[in-house]
């Protein structure tokens, strides 16, 4: 019986027989939905509430005006943001996408522009992956969260006063330490406002590092990462991008950064900006490592910032991100309703559409509250049973009163990875198995999967039985191993990517399906190179000099570091102060305050060039020609320095070795 599946299957490949969704398995092309795709997606349609159009209503409430296509052009006339491949979701939901993703996806990205909250409240949405918020001021704009890029952020602000009437910014407030909510601040205050603080700029406490940190000691893998789950390699297409479920595209504009001038303390504060009154509660450790919502009184409206959306959001990120906080969410979801319910009339967030009337209001919050307390409770529950974190993940469910919420579904996060998230927050990744204590790595354990498995002519036969039966998981499961072994066998290639597309379509989560779709691009075409993009100056220059330190200390080859011993004595001309930074035991150190009496060489230079230099912006030989950089001691020691750091290659693979 194995031999003739096996002959069979070859025969099949030689002829050239078609799929059952009427393409050949075994090749790189694109594939339609399979029966099986279009069967789960049916079985979703079935399952959900379809028929309530509460949340189009809501999407639509308001709307004042939009700019054509929702696109935004940098000043070189290059698209860094637009919808008009997204004209696609105006009809009914393809057989490739999940239904209740396209709906999802309708939402967000047909629902394009500036709206009105309540008078003096006014948003522009779907121009960039989160919200522009805009509060009307005594004397001009209170800009909330501005956007991702300048470009955007620029093009919202100019939407608002040509429909509203043209106003000053009189402040700007960044919700939280996620760059769509502060990278776009040069698009709406200008360098000269920057430079001199006169715009109040206020965030919560711990912002300014954590802004910035997220990014500096694991930017390369997350940026990579980050490409696959916010679909960037994809086209917008039904076979392609379709939503990252939290909103649209991420805009590709010019980023900056700010220091904040007024920090909002852990406890909360209550203050008057440009005379609107604004009460804020602090939520770390949340959604966002510092985070903070708040409650404007006179227009009975609350701003929940990122800790409640229109979708279960990431307990733990795709790209990779410390795991957050389930129970503290929750709890800061119930602290807000306690304090503010009262008095609220509408809540509005950084992402999605704003929820009306009091009763409406709290119900969202509420199944928001108990959506992550659920996960986190019953997660603890099933471990305290002796189930592992994928056993955990595959039995966890939400009840139906959660689960039937449209807000509740998983459109950026997933129960499956909450649930996970959870128990490697209590636990840890080991199971407790000593089996899973110290695994052979990934392609050493490929080479002996596949021999154990009979060799790669079994495992395909088996792989093509599975995947007409739509078991795509498990094909991707066992595909994997063979593709880790045999990286050069298209048809182990093709298929596995085939899997990963059908898993894409099914997929609810659009950042699952982008990871899905994105892997399967990788198996058929290879890693599609993208120039590495550097940090603008401005941003480097504003990098704490011990972040600085920390991202160098993880970019320092410990091998080739091993025997060095460096010790470099810095001196800023301009700030007076003064640094050492110590290579030794293959580590390197750095520390504020301090210099060494037998230093390898003495380095003096401004603070910004220092992290110009460090920061890899800027070579030392060009410092030291144009004067801006003066060594003492031995310069060897410098350039011996130099040489021990790796430079990181941003087009890895992800889904073959």
């Amino acid at each position: 019986m194995r031999l003739s599946i096996l002959l069979l299957s070859l025969l099949l490949v030689a002829c050239g027989k078609k799929s059952e969704t009427g393409a050949d398995v075994l090749t790189a092309k694109i594939k339609p939905a399979s029966k099986a795709t279009i069967a789960h997606n049916q079985g979703v349609s079935d399952q959900l509430p379809f028929t309530n159009e509460t949340d189009f209503e809501l999407a639509k409430r308001g709307f004042i005006a939009t700019i054509p296509g929702a696109q935004v052009k940098n000043t070189e006339g290059r698209e860094v943001y637009g919808l008009s491949q997204m004209q696609f979701l105006e009809g009914s939901s393809a057989h490739t996408v999940n239904p209740s993703l396209w709906r999802q996806a309708q939402l967000n990205a047909l629902n394009n522009g500036l709206f009105k909250v309540v008078d003096g409240i006014y948003q522009v949405r779907s121009l960039d992956l989160a919200n522009m918020t805009l509060v009307k001021g005594d004397s001009g704009w209170i800009v909330i969260d501005p956007l991702t890029s300048a470009e955007t952020a620029a093009a919202a602000l100019a939407l608002a006063n040509k429909s509203l009437g043209e106003r000053p910014v009189s402040a700007v407030i960044f919700t939280h330490s996620h760059a769509d909510h502060f990278a776009g601040v040069t698009g709406v205050l200008t360098a000269e406002q920057l430079e001199n603080d006169s715009i109040d700029i206020i965030a919560p406490e711990g912002f300014a590092e954590e802004a910035i940190s997220e990014n500096v000691r694991s930017g390369n893998v997350m940026q990579r990462r980050a490409l696959y789950q916010f679909g960037d390699l994809l086209p917008s297409s039904p076979d392609g991008f379709v939503s990252s479920g939290l909103g649209n595209r991420v805009s590709d504009g010019e980023h900056g950064i700010a220091t904040p001038t007024v920090v909002i303390p852990e406890a909360g504060a209550q203050m008057k900006i440009d005379g609107v009154k604004i009460e804020f509660i602090n939520t770390p450790g949340a959604e966002a490592p510092t985070e903070m919502v708040f409650f404007f009184p006179q227009f009975k409206a609350l701003c929940m910032s990122e800790i409640a959306n229109h979708t279960l959001h990431n307990i733990y990120t795709l790209r990779g991100a410390k795991t957050r906080d389930a129970l503290a969410w929750s709890r800061y979801i119930e602290f807000a309703m306690e304090k503010f319910g009262g008095q609220t009339e509408v809540v509005f967030s950084s992402h999605h559409w704003p929820t009306w009337g009091k009763s409406e209001a709290m119900d969202y919050l509420a199944k928001q509250r108990d959506l992550y307390k659920y996960i986190h409770d019953q997660t603890l529950r099933l471990a305290n049973h002796g189930y592992d974190m994928i056993e955990v993940a595959e039995r966890l469910e939400l009840p139906e009163s959660l689960s039937q919420a449209w807000a509740n579904r998983g459109y950026y996060g997933t129960v499956n990875v909450g649930a996970k998230a959870v128990y490697n927050r209590y636990l840890g990744y080991f199971d407790g198995n000593p089996a899973n204590l110290h695994p052979v790595p990934q392609e050493e354990a490929a080479q002996r999967y596949v021999e154990y498995m009979g060799g790669e002519e079994s495992i395909m036969a088996r792989a093509r039985r599975d995947f007409a039966r739509g078991n795509y998981r498990w094909v991707a499961m066992v595909l994997k191993h063979l593709v880790f072994a045999e990286p050069n066998n298209d048809q182990a290639r093709y298929l596995l990517a085939d899997s990963l597309e059908q898993l894409g379509y099914q997929a609810e989560s659009g950042i699952w399906r982008n990871f899905y779709l994105s892997g399967a691009k990788e198996l058929r075409h290879g890693v599609e190179f993208r120039e590495e993009v550097l940090p603008a100056e401005e941003i480097v220059a504003r990098v704490p000099l011990q972040l600085l330190f920390d991202a160098m200390a993880v970019r320092l080859n410990g091998e080739k570091a091993a025997d060095a011993e460096i010790r470099l004595n810095i001196d800023m001309t301009d700030t007076s102060e003064k640094y050492l930074v110590v290579v030794q035991n293959g580590v390197l150190h750095g520390y504020p305050g301090r210099h060494s009496d037998d230093p390898s060489a003495s380095l003096a230079l401004s603070s910004t060039d220092l992290r110009l230099m460090f920061g890899g912006l800027v070579g030392a030989p060009t410092m030291i020609k144009e004067g801006r950089l003066k060594v003492s001691g031995n310069p060897l020691a410098l350039i011996k320095f130099g040489r021990l750091f790796d430079k990181f290659d941003r087009n890895f693979n992800l889904v073959t070795p």
